[in-house]
């Protein structure tokens, strides 16, 4: 496809007048000079066609490169079209043979004006330039116009001086052909493609670059793919290719070396590219997250506010069925950006008069790395960057660092390359970049495009990059770099490492497919028994999160069998057993048959962390009391412990705690082992620790930390479309804070028949039977309840430690008239509560078994339960007690001491944030024909718990990082809790905390 020359009327204009002065008989030299595919040929064309309209005889040459062993070749072939001057040739004399040309060129000027066209001359032989320049000096009274075109281009290798560089300026005419802008490159564009949108056509012309060759050779593979058919981004899009094939003899003519610089620069760009690809999508999802979260908390405090109407709206249980509700730990109030930050205006002023000079260095660090992996001049690149982006070829991105205007001229750039050098090239950015102390993940995915090079920096870069990837939570990269370092000549022990964690990582990061025959080759390969060990425990991890504990237990103790002389990693591997075990309730009863027959035989033989697993086991068994059970487990953490085996015993002990509400100190011990895990191997202990974490923030109210965190996690976690942990805690959330239909969308997202058995399905049975209740399914409640019970019960868990599925049985029973029976679960949850003894579970079954008992038993049992809860960190459980022992007061007829239990409650849920306990106080209020005092919406009375926590912490100086990470929450959230807290102080500025909050 060719078209009308563009921004050419100024060489048109030259060339005209100079014609004319030659049919007068004054000659001149005419040089166009410009880079490669500016139209110089084009344009010595049209000057032609222009001199023989005028009536002038036009010589033509084009030089060759390959014509450059032959003096004069040039020369004669502007003359050997003349008939009369065919026998003409050059002697071994060059004086002479110029001068015998010179006299042909001088008897054919006689007969006409002339035009001697010369084409490319930068490629002519030495002979005819020398022939040229003398030419020039002489054809000013003669009637020749010479007109020559040449190549003006910066390169690396520097090229010989131009055909000017000795004659006078009065002798020469010399015009620079620019590149095209980009409104003329449009108007080609559109001349092509009439119909195509401005984005279309600006995607043409950033492809084209400036270069009339270059867009024609485009718009010629365009032209059956018209708007709207996207430009490509890769040649192979293209046919019939002219335009890889234009920037293939673009990078030809630039020389060998420009050649190289610029394929460098395109395999770099190509690399960076993939990086910020991935991490823009990590941005975005990271983005939606944010969104979703803001919604959900904006929902959340909006619902507070409204929660009597809204309850109302969603059609609840009838008011004299309405439970106490099911207490569970509610949400904090959302998060909002940090309120001490302020503008300053100076700062786009000196971001303005900083933008050049980090540009110019962005700019010299590109050309450093470029020049040192390809061996060019420093210099020579930095000049080259500058040109192409003149012409451009190059355009500056966001940093000012050069890039390739579009992806398809980087694509066509590389084109020329094959596979094994770009491969080359990779590897030598790669080193590059190590030698000037660029970060590893650069250098990694740089490595990432090499071959393998058997080089021992290339693989611990690759080694410590991955592990650098796994540490900042980015499993994904940690893969690749694991991959490409598995390409790598390695020895057994080496491989069997990498691939366990590589495995571990695959599966992590959601590749489960991959990552279990990874861990299995990983166990067949020989390696140290302690190697050994933590891959079977991360492919037992693996074996279980798909399902298949029994074969899970059974690779572990097919490893043990082969552990004689290692009796701590023989242990190790027993305990991993038993708490695997625990997915699956007939493999769980095995498993602890065994330990505790060897305990009781031999309790060396089990170990500190096989001793804190049997606590555990009493604990949920109903066996042990609270505080029996922490004295053991604090003997048991005395002890020392083999680093394969204290996770066990660290996330046993937490787990432990937090049932007994030690919760600060079952969060000391879960940041102790999570701080333990190595990031680059799966452990069933490291999800443990995550699910005691949230269990502990549950326990605390924490519920903006639990709906913001939980449900990724889930997704994370979830196979087979089973519920996990997380699944139930935001469950719970949802229905604490009123959002039941979210609720109940998330409920009805698993088929709970045939998923397979766990501990985690009993958990997401009794969330399922809170939701169901407050939906008023009271019959379907009772069920879920029944079947978590059955199942509890199964397992040997009988404590209502874990599930208090009894009590809310006995809800159920009460709301459906079967006060016998709810009186039978409550008085043997308080059994089982009264051996445990903590305030949240006796409190619990106090409350309930007194609704049930009623009279005046009932109202001792509620008293006592108020009693029991007043001093605990079940702040919940005390709402719910409140509530419940209001209403039996005021049915007793003991209206004023009702109501200021009912008005307690309703404060205190207000200030929790629950919906549903507020509604509930709220109905009983006017049950009991009284109403709640109007709460502080501002001063310190008005803060949450939370909010007060986080403000006080702040006041004393602590930044929201600090506060985040002494309160295991997320910074986001205390961000929120901050921005909160100032609007009810009235307050701006984290300085005035403190007086507030003193007064």
């Amino acid at each position: 496809m060719t078209g009308p020359l563009r921004e050419r009327e100024d060489a048109h204009a030259l060339l005209t007048a100079e014609a004319e002065r030659a049919r007068a008989g004054a000659g001149r030299l005419v040089l166009l000079r410009g880079a490669t595919g500016t139209g110089r040929s084009a344009v010595l064309e049209a000057a032609a066609a222009h001199a023989t309209h005028l009536g002038l005889r036009v010589l033509r040459a084009r030089c060759s490169p390959d014509d450059i062993a032959l003096p004069f070749s040039s020369v004669l072939h502007l003359l050997g079209s003349v008939p009369e001057f065919a026998d003409v040739g050059p002697g071994d004399d060059d004086r002479g043979s110029a001068a015998r040309l010179w006299r042909l060129l001088r008897s054919y000027a006689d007969e006409s004006p002339l035009m001697v066209a010369v084409d490319d001359v930068h490629l002519a032989d030495e002979a005819s330039r020398r022939w040229f320049v003398e030419a020039a000096r002489r054809i000013d009274r003669l009637p020749v116009l010479l007109v020559a075109t040449e190549r003006s281009q910066y390169d690396i290798d520097p090229r010989p001086a131009g055909l000017t560089h000795a004659l006078s300026p009065s002798v020469v005419r010399t015009h620079t052909l620019a590149p095209l802008t980009d409104n003329a490159s449009a108007d080609l564009v559109r001349a092509a493609f009439p119909t195509a949108s401005d984005r279309w056509t600006a995607d043409c012309v950033r492809a084209g670059a400036g270069s009339p060759l270059l867009l024609h050779a485009l718009l010629d593979d365009l032209d059956g793919a018209p708007p709207p058919t996207a430009v490509p981004r890769t040649c192979a899009a293209l046919y019939p290719g002219s335009y890889p094939a234009a920037v293939s003899w673009w990078l030809d003519s630039a020389g060998p070396a420009t050649a190289e610089v610029a394929r460098t620069l395109a395999a770099l760009e190509q690399a960076e590219r993939t990086e910020r690809t991935e991490r823009a999508a990590s941005d975005v999802r990271a983005a939606r997250k944010a969104s979703a979260e803001q919604a959900e908390n904006a929902e959340r405090a909006a619902s507070v506010e409204r929660a009597a109407s809204a309850k109302r709206a969603e059609g609840s249980v009838a008011r004299d069925t309405v439970p106490v509700p099911f207490s569970f730990p509610l949400p904090d109030p959302v998060p909002d950006p940090e309120s001490d930050s302020c503008t300053d205006t100076d700062t786009d002023t000196e971001a303005a008069h900083e933008a050049l000079p980090a540009a110019e260095v962005a700019t010299d660090a590109l050309a450093a790395l470029v020049a040192d992996a390809s061996g060019a001049d420093p210099a020579r690149v930095s000049g080259w960057f500058t040109a192409m982006t003149r012409l451009g070829v190059l355009r500056p991105d966001r940093a000012g660092r050069p890039r390739y205007a579009h992806p398809l001229l980087r694509d066509a750039v590389l084109g020329g390359w094959s596979t094994a050098r770009r491969q080359d090239a990779h590897r030598a950015v790669a080193q590059a970049m190590l030698r000037r102390g660029d970060h590893l993940d650069a250098v990694a995915r740089q490595l990432l495009g090499s071959a393998p090079t058997g080089l021992s920096w290339a693989l611990r870069v690759l080694r410590d990059a991955a592990t650098v990837a796994a540490r900042d939570a980015r499993p994904g990269d940690a893969v690749r770099y694991l991959r490409r370092a598995l390409q790598e000549p390695l020895p057994d022990d080496l491989r069997q490492r990498l691939l366990t964690e590589l495995g571990s990582l695959e599966y992590a990061s959601a590749d489960t497919p991959a990552g279990i025959p990874r861990l299995a080759e990983a166990l067949d390969l020989p390696a140290e028994p302690r190697d050994q060990v933590r891959t079977a425990i991360a492919l037992g991890t693996a074996l279980v999160g798909r399902g298949e504990v029994r074969t899970a237990v059974e690779v572990l103790r097919r490893l043990e069998g082969r552990l004689a002389g290692h009796p701590d990693l023989a242990r190790a591997l027993q305990t991993a057993s038993a708490l695997l075990s625990d997915q699956d309730q007939t493999v769980r009863r095995e498993a602890y048959r065994w330990l505790t027959d060897t305990a009781e035989r031999s309790p060396e033989l089990v170990g500190a962390s096989g001793q804190a697993l049997l606590v555990r086991y009493a604990a949920t068994a109903g066996d042990l009391p609270a505080q029996e059970a922490m004295r053991r487990l604090r003997t048991l953490l005395t002890e020392p412990a083999d680093p394969l085996a204290e996770p066990f015993l660290l996330g046993t002990a937490a787990a432990v705690a937090q049932w007994a509400d030690e919760l600060d100190e079952a969060e000391r011990l879960v940041e102790r082992g999570l701080a333990g895990q190595h990031p680059s191997l799966l452990h069933p202990m490291e999800q443990a620790l995550l699910d005691t974490r949230w269990d502990i923030a549950a326990a605390r109210g924490a519920y903006g930390t639990l709906l913001a965190v939980l449900p990724e996690a889930g997704r994370a976690r979830r196979t087979g479309g089973s519920p996990v942990n997380a699944d139930a805690h935001t469950l719970l959330a949802l229905v604490e804070t009123g959002r039941t239909p979210q609720a109940r969308r998330l409920a009805d997202t698993f088929d709970l028949r045939d998923t397979p058995d766990s501990w985690e399905l009993n958990r997401f049975l009794y969330a399922r039977g809170v939701l169901r209740y407050t939906e008023g399914d009271v019959a379907g409640a009772l069920h879920d309840f029944l079947e978590c019970g059955r199942r509890q019960s199964a397992r040997a868990v009988h404590s209502p430690v874990v599930t208090p599925w009894r009590t809310a049985a006995a809800e159920c029973r009460l709301a459906l008239g079967n006060p016998q029976e709810a009186v039978a679960l409550a008085t043997e949850e308080l059994r089982l509560a009264r051996v445990w003894n903590t305030p949240r579970t006796t409190g619990r079954a106090l409350r309930v078994l007194g609704r049930a008992t009623r009279g005046r038993r009932g109202l001792e049992l509620g008293a006592e339960a108020v009693a029991v809860l007043r001093d605990s960190p079940a702040e919940a459980e005390l709402v719910a007690s409140l509530l419940a022992h209001g209403r039996q007061l005021t049915a007793a007829g003991e209206r004023g001491r009702g109501r200021d239990h009912l008005r307690e409650g309703a404060e205190r849920a207000e200030r929790l944030g629950s919906v549903r306990l507020l509604t509930y106080a709220e109905q009983a209020l006017r049950t009991a024909g009284g109403r709640r005092t109007t709460p502080a919406h501002t001063g310190s009375g008005s803060l949450t718990g939370s909010e007060r926590r986080i403000a006080e912490l702040a006041a004393d100086g602590r930044t929201n990082t600090e506060i985040a990470d002494l309160l295991h929450v997320a910074r986001r959230t205390v961000e929120t809790h901050l921005t909160s807290a100032y609007r009810k102080l009235g307050i701006r500025r984290r300085g005035e905390l403190r007086s507030v909050l003193d007064d």
